[in-house]
């Protein structure tokens, strides 16, 4: 089992960047896909980003490409979301989450509290 906490959120302006961080407990943090999704009011909780076990390889949803990059450091049991280029549209709940599966996979099993993310026009 595996515990998640996000940091980062807040307030921006668009265009501007922010760094969501997420700190993973336990010692197996490397045996986990590790994946960001975001909710908005009134939305479904949508896919973001993904990135496999040893960091190499990643997708992305097609709104965020070019300018969001997950990234992972397993010393730390940490994953990380830089976005760039920050839209209104992207204003919305961040939660970081585990999956047992491969980053291709749709499921994952352990989920954080989230932290807010607000993009002001």
């Amino acid at each position: 089992q595996v515990q998640l906490r996000e940091s980062g959120g807040g307030l921006v302006q668009a265009g501007g960047s922010l760094r969501l961080s997420c700190a993973a407990s336990g010692r197996t943090f490397s045996s986990y896909s590790m994946g960001w999704f975001r909710q908005a009011p009134g939305k479904e909780r949508e896919f973001v980003a993904a990135v496999s076990r040893g960091g190499k390889a990643t997708r992305y949803t097609d709104s965020v490409e070019g300018r969001f990059t997950i990234s992972r450091d397993n010393a730390k049991n940490t994953v990380y979301l830089q976005m760039n280029s920050l839209k209104p549209e992207d204003t919305a709940t961040y939660y970081c989450a585990a999956s047992t599966g491969t980053y291709m996979s749709s499921s994952f099993d352990y989920w954080g509290q989230g932290t807010q993310v607000t993009v002001s026009s």
